[in-house]
């Protein structure tokens, strides 16, 4: 694999390391399975994209690209808390309904941003080429989100949030309203993954219908791949083991894809990701039971 190739790898798994936080903060945090992510990826993506190409400042465009996956958010808990919808269900009724609202935001399947003035534009004209500054750029928006994101966790609602994902029932004894903190927790977490899905049309030149397709597959391989490779005994630590996850899920599919030998194409992407999820879920097991197994043998 060439520097370009790897610094293409980082650049992606710090975008993916985003939806990973999101993912980590549904499924880990308020133990929400939520399907919503694919469809608020390109939401933002959408957002975004038509913003910029409209003349908007780009900043600007990410952070109504994130209201809106905030939104996205809502309307998925909306639907479980107050109409009592299956969390499943209910994710996947918003997902399904953001594929023609992004259709409807675009105007059009894509969106081309080739010439258009991004966030990244301005580090564009410096001594270093465009491989290195963009996972530079990306490297500072998801450091300063991740010390924000652990700071929340931290804090009083924090707490709340966490307690309400560990034990519903006993958040709400302690007088808890565990329906806002699902409605709060599920916008939150689809707001990052709306920025990243901004950052990535931004970074990619385009946005796409379709660009959201897979992406719950590689959050969760971010977080359970992460908690493979990682101790994940506090908060921070579960945080970082998040993104950590996400690059090394990204250079895994960019070493299997160049590697000559294996005789891989880009069409084996999906083929290369179930193995590599499969691995990340089977592998912490693995380790468990091989710890066992020695730890008999010694005594």
């Amino acid at each position: 694999m060439n520097q370009i190739a790897f610094l293409g790898a980082i650049e992606s798994g710090l975008v993916f390391g985003l939806v990973a936080f999101g993912v980590f903060l549904s499924f880990r945090i308020l133990q929400f399975p939520d399907l919503t992510v694919d469809g608020s990826f390109p939401l933002g993506a959408a957002v975004s994209a038509t913003l910029i190409v409209n003349g908007n400042d780009p900043w600007l465009a990410t952070l109504v690209a994130a209201i809106a996956g905030a939104g996205a958010g809502l309307i998925t808990a909306w639907l479980n808390v107050r109409l009592k919808i299956l969390h499943l269900l209910a994710s996947i009724l918003t997902m399904i309904a953001l594929y023609s609202i992004n259709l409807r935001i675009m105007g059009r399947p894509n969106v081309a941003l080739l010439g258009e003035e991004t966030l990244l534009t301005p580090f564009e004209s410096g001594s270093l080429p465009y491989y290195i500054t963009t996972p530079l750029v990306f490297s500072v928006i998801v450091l300063i989100i991740l010390v924000l994101l652990v700071k929340f966790l931290y804090s009083e609602i924090g707490l709340a949030m966490r307690a309400t994902g560990a034990n519903p029932r006993m958040a709400r004894a302690h007088g808890i309203n565990t329906g806002r903190m699902i409605l709060l927790g599920m916008a939150i977490s689809n707001a990052l993954v709306a920025i990243a899905g901004a950052l990535f049309a931004q970074s990619q030149g385009s946005a796409d219908v379709t660009m959201g397709v897979g992406v719950i597959v590689i959050g969760l391989a971010s977080v359970i791949g992460g908690e493979a490779v990682m101790s994940t005994r506090t908060m921070l630590l579960a945080i970082i083991a998040c993104l950590v996850g996400a690059i090394l899920y990204r250079l895994a599919i960019a070493t299997a894809l160049n590697l000559d030998m294996l005789g891989l194409k880009s069409q084996d992407l999906n083929l290369v990701t179930a193995v590599l999820v499969t691995a990340a879920i089977v592998f912490p097991g693995m380790k468990r039971s091989l710890s066992g197994v020695f730890t008999r043998g010694d005594s």
